[in-house]
């Protein structure tokens, strides 16, 4: 598992963690059933708190993502077409929405923006 934290950034620590790993998750790169490092582990390779993996952990089994066996340790959990696409979707929509709001913030007229959005679009299309 690779993770890359940034500590300068705004986002805390345990919620790139957790979009780190959702993300491996819904690419595939971590498959159903397979083991999480320990907290412990994971804590002493990112030189974090035990208490930030565990918080990550904690949501990501209540999100559904893993699931935590008490002594065993957290797994991937079994695969859900739906909710992974749901993530998906939910990713895009969030870049989307960052990109709309630098866009505001420069006052860029809507329909630059579309413009932008359908070159996008149109080398998106070719790219396939």
């Amino acid at each position: 598992m690779h993770i890359i934290l940034n500590n300068t950034s705004m986002v805390p620590i345990y919620e790139q963690l957790m979009d780190q790993i959702k993300t491996q998750i819904i690419e595939g790169e971590l498959n159903e059933g397979d083991a999480l490092p320990s907290v412990r582990a994971l804590s002493g390779e990112l030189k974090i708190s035990a208490l930030t993996v565990k918080k990550a952990y904690d949501k990501l089994d209540e999100e559904g993502f893993i699931v935590t066996v008490h002594g065993k340790g957290s797994y991937v959990a079994a695969a859900d077409t739906a909710m992974a696409e749901e993530a998906r979707r939910r990713t895009v929509e969030e870049a989307f929405e960052t990109a709309m709001e630098k866009a505001a913030a420069v006052e860029m007229p809507i329909e630059e923006i579309r413009e932008i959005i359908e070159l996008l679009l149109d080398e998106y299309k070719e790219g396939r």
